[in-house]
């Protein structure tokens, strides 16, 4: 009698052979049950060395820079931060509009595209609208920049302090402008289905920004760091992109005709709502640190944004098993697998679940064991009932950002009135009790609104969604 490989492996182990060692077994059951993948696996990697990174980052300033140089270092960080009033959330409508094409494409090594004709030519119409729109922001970009750092610097420099800032400011927006323009390509490949690559790319990006910006403090160049670690990311991108090169040569030439996709009644919908949701989202969280920095002092905002820096670290690093899956969403919605996608969303959310609470939980455990191990470093952060508190409007937050991008795959965004009134309650009750209560105020502003009245209303707002979309 013949046997058959799986039922020869069957036989071998029944009869006492060893099988695979224990600890194998036991990390693909636990693999199974969280969900990792390639793709979530390099997102996370390339946050985790993102976080790593800044920390040794933060520890060679206070090393190698005078505090004048910080000064001028984290100025200099803030202005070029400014490249996200350009972006808006774009790269999430691009990544959605090239998933549905997709879902009707086959995408070959080469470069061939096969399939339908019509989603061929929309799909290139994207890349071509999309090339032509980040080139242009990209050089407004770069001149703003220039501009308004030369003449703030210029305005406030310390003729006692004499620093040259003007090679680190050039190389820091030209890298950034550079990097802005290759981004959103990224998120194309992202939504023809290259997830896991794009995630490694990413990794690769992590390491090589941090090497890059650790050896400019190193060598006693601080200043340049900020714009050394784009050029890392940059370098890696064009390196990425080239080896794709036939895919995008082959779209930008190719003619759309007629099959234009239309920017006015496809995208802009789309695109506006998603912009004002990402800003509401963006300046609620920016928005503590300042007030209580305002009214309560340095300390008492560093002790606040250092506490919910933690917590935003912790739910940027799991937010990737359900990113990861924003291109397969939108496939599937295209393909009317509707069924098939909503139980994929909710094995990825329970999975994501159990990820951050147990890294909240062990979080939670460590700020106690830290007042009592070491009280003069406890001192720097909030008190862990109010670390608790933060940790609880985070998953709240997290759970409501998950459901955001399972609804935006349908290439909607109804979460635009949410976002407002979350984010003008929360600045509202921020200014209210910052004064008086200090970082409890604050705290407490942010986990009454996000975390209570903003999870409250984006799940109404999900299931009326999600019941019209099945419909």
């Amino acid at each position: 009698m013949t046997t058959s490989i799986k039922n020869a492996s069957l036989v071998v182990t029944a009869s006492g052979a060893e099988g695979p060692p224990r600890w194998q077994a036991l990390a693909r059951r636990l693999q199974q049950l969280l969900g990792v993948d390639r793709a979530i696996a390099y997102t996370a990697l390339a946050r985790m060395t993102q976080i790593l990174g800044s920390i040794g980052t933060v520890l060679l300033i206070l090393r190698v820079l005078t505090p004048a140089e910080q000064g001028y270092y984290y100025t200099l960080l803030s202005l070029v931060s400014l490249q996200v009033v350009f972006e808006l959330g774009f790269s999430f409508v691009i990544l959605q509009m090239a998933a549905h094409e997709c879902a009707h494409l086959t995408l070959h090594a080469n470069g061939h595209i096969a399939g339908d004709a019509t989603a061929h030519a929309r799909l290139a119409s994207i890349l071509q609208k999309t090339a032509r729109w980040y080139l242009a922001a990209a050089v407004i970009l770069c001149v703003s920049l220039l501009l308004i750092g030369a003449f703030f610097f210029s305005r406030h420099a310390n003729s006692i302090t004499s620093i040259n800032w003007h090679g680190p400011w050039v190389v820091a927006v030209l890298a950034t402008a550079v990097l802005f323009l290759l981004n959103p390509f990224f998120s194309f490949l992202e939504g023809c289905g290259l997830v896991w690559q794009v995630g490694r790319a990413r990794f690769a990006q992590a390491l090589l920004g941090a090497a890059l910006s650790w050896g400019a403090l190193f060598s006693r160049h601080g200043l340049y760091s900020p714009g050394m670690v784009n050029l890392g990311y940059a370098a890696v991108c064009l390196a990425f992109l080239y080896g794709r090169r036939n895919l995008f040569f082959g779209l930008l030439r190719y003619g759309v005709g007629e099959r234009s996709i239309s920017w006015r009644s496809e995208v802009w919908p789309f695109q506006w709502k998603i912009a004002v949701s990402w800003a509401c989202a963006y300046f609620t969280i920016q928005i503590f640190t300042p007030v209580l920095f305002a009214y309560r002092g340095p300390a008492e905002a560093g002790r606040f944004g250092l506490s919910l820096s933690i917590t935003t670290y912790i739910s940027a690093l799991v937010i990737a098993w359900t990113s990861t899956k924003a291109a397969s969403f939108g496939q599937m919605i295209a393909r009317g697998e509707l069924r098939q996608l909503h139980r994929l969303y909710l094995r990825t959310l329970r999975q994501s679940l159990i990820v951050l609470v147990g890294i909240s939980a062990s979080c939670e455990a460590g700020v106690i064991a830290l007042n009592y191990l070491f009280p003069r470093l406890a001192a720097r952060m909030v008190s862990p009932q109010i670390f608790a508190f933060l940790l609880l409007a985070s998953i709240s937050a997290f759970t409501v950002q998950s459901m955001a991008i399972y609804l935006r795959s349908f290439k909607r965004e109804p979460y635009v009135v949410q976002s407002i009134i979350v984010a003008v309650s929360t600045v509202t009750l921020a200014l209210l009790t910052a004064k008086r209560w200090s970082v409890a105020g604050v705290t407490l502003s942010y986990f009454v609104c996000t975390g209570a009245i903003g999870f409250v209303y984006a799940m109404v707002v999900f299931h009326r969604s999600r019941n019209g979309n099945r419909g």
